[in-house]
């Protein structure tokens, strides 16, 4: 069972996320929107970290260029997603992957499971 750390500051959709990821299979762990994210990433230690661009008080971009440059945290497989087009910036900081809201839960668990096996 894949383990999937959850960075949304939305608990509307954490709440979502969570109960479609644990009906998939996926053991889920949502972070609190004032969490740091690269030191639970690092003790967590999921198989994928889901990350929201624009985070209440935090910027996923910013956390990500954190993450990547730990060790430990180079070669974690982050899926990043925003209601904006944020694809080429994502990728350029080092994410795996992004996806666009809204989705489809079938478009995520596809790119899930792509990002997993990259």
């Amino acid at each position: 069972m894949a383990k999937v750390l959850l960075a949304e500051d939305d608990v509307t959709m954490v709440s979502l996320l969570k109960t479609l990821l644990t009906m998939e299979g996926y053991e889920v762990v949502a972070l609190d929107s004032d969490a740091d994210i690269v030191e639970a990433a690092l003790r967590e230690q999921p198989d994928l970290l889901l990350m929201y661009v624009l985070l209440l008080n935090q910027n996923g971009l910013d956390e990500l260029k954190k993450l990547r440059a730990r060790k430990g945290g180079e070669s974690m497989r982050v899926l990043m997603t925003s209601g904006v087009d944020f694809k080429d910036q994502c990728l350029a900081r080092g994410a795996n992957a992004f996806i666009q809201k809204p989705f489809m839960p079938d478009d995520l668990l596809a790119a899930l499971q792509s990002t997993l096996r990259s």
